[in-house]
């Protein structure tokens, strides 16, 4: 079981499966996750590692096309007295004026992983988020904020892994998501390389790049208002960015004219990882959908490589740290 493995005593997980028949996603509480584990989409391999997989067709959580097996964190644990959708259960920002209701300001996630399989077939190759995987994400609560021109469930922080079908290996980047609300056009996902391209360049990453079954680890460390990041791979350069959250000025030190000017200051935070799987079904026009192969029969799908899996031999939750000095990656160009 996984929860002999991991400490999960502040996270949920939701699965790619209905098999309550409720008519909705599953997921498993924090209470119940304890001695819990599926035995196709999360559980511990041979080695101790805790697997992740998510179909390219499944059940999927509403008003989304992709389907995942990701734990979602619970700064409550298991107290019931407190809402899921509370800033009790919630990270922020120091400069957020009312930080201390939240039950914590910044945190800090560390995890070690490799990704073993992405996606494989996709009917529009050229649309960004084909062949790639979210394998750990920052995600602010749904909540109505009284203040014009701020987003409503936006991300922060998504670390993807992309690879093409035809190349060895494939690249390891980030995403910073405009605070903005849904129908402004500048709300926009930001890609920041680490090792190889962003989702955007077909090129083959070759040595630069990170195979699958290859290990890599990552570090989120939020402390007062900056969000610091630091990725490491055996054979590949450290690479460290660091963002502030509570402003408009981007990884690159730079003011972005587009992105709300206090960033993310008043949202509520929790972490997230696992397989969130990028390689959508659907055939919608735009940006989000490739339309990935897919039959929503788990045995044929998994046969013919239509999904993402990830294994994690590291996953730890604690309180933010002050950073060491660091410089961010491109920071000079």
């Amino acid at each position: 079981m996984p929860s002999e493995y991991f400490d999960l005593s502040q996270w949920y997980i939701t699965l790619p499966v209905d098999e309550n028949n409720d008519g909705k996603v599953d997921t498993v509480s924090v209470e119940d996750l304890q001695g819990f584990h599926h035995p196709d989409f999360f559980y511990v391999d041979d080695e101790g590692n805790m697997v992740f997989t998510a179909p390219n067709k499944a059940l999927t959580t509403k008003n989304s096309t992709n389907t995942r097996s990701e734990l979602r964190q619970m700064l409550k644990g298991d107290d019931d007295r407190i809402k899921t959708q509370s800033p009790k259960n919630s990270f922020t920002v120091a400069s957020n004026p009312i930080a201390k209701r939240f039950a914590s300001v910044g945190g800090k996630m560390e995890a070690t992983l490799k990704v073993e399989h992405v996606a494989k077939r996709a009917k529009y190759p050229d649309r960004p988020p084909a062949f790639s995987v979210v394998i750990g994400q920052i995600h602010a609560t749904k909540w109505d904020k009284k203040v014009q021109g701020f987003g409503w469930g936006n991300e922060p922080l998504k670390i993807y892994y992309k690879k093409w079908p035809e190349h060895e290996t494939g690249s390891v980047f980030w995403t910073y998501e405009r605070n903005l609300p849904k129908n402004d056009p500048n709300r926009t996902d930001i890609a920041y390389p680490v090792w190889g391209n962003t989702w955007k360049d077909p090129a083959d990453p070759g040595t630069n790049g990170i195979a699958l079954g290859d290990e890599i680890s990552y570090t989120v460390n939020v402390h007062n208002d900056i969000m610091y990041l630091t990725f490491e791979a055996n054979g590949h350069e450290t690479v460290k960015y660091q963002i502030n959250l509570a402003n408009a000025v981007n990884a690159y030190g730079e003011l972005d004219k587009f992105d709300h000017p206090y960033g993310y200051t008043l949202d509520w935070n929790y972490f997230k990882a696992g397989a969130y799987n990028q390689c959508s079904t659907s055939e919608k026009a735009g940006f989000w959908y490739p339309a990935c192969a897919g039959t929503g029969n788990w045995e044929e799908d998994k046969a013919n490589g239509d999904y993402a899996r990830v294994s994690f031999s590291k996953l730890k939750l604690s309180e933010s740290t002050p950073p060491e000095t660091q410089e961010n990656k491109g920071e000079d160009k």
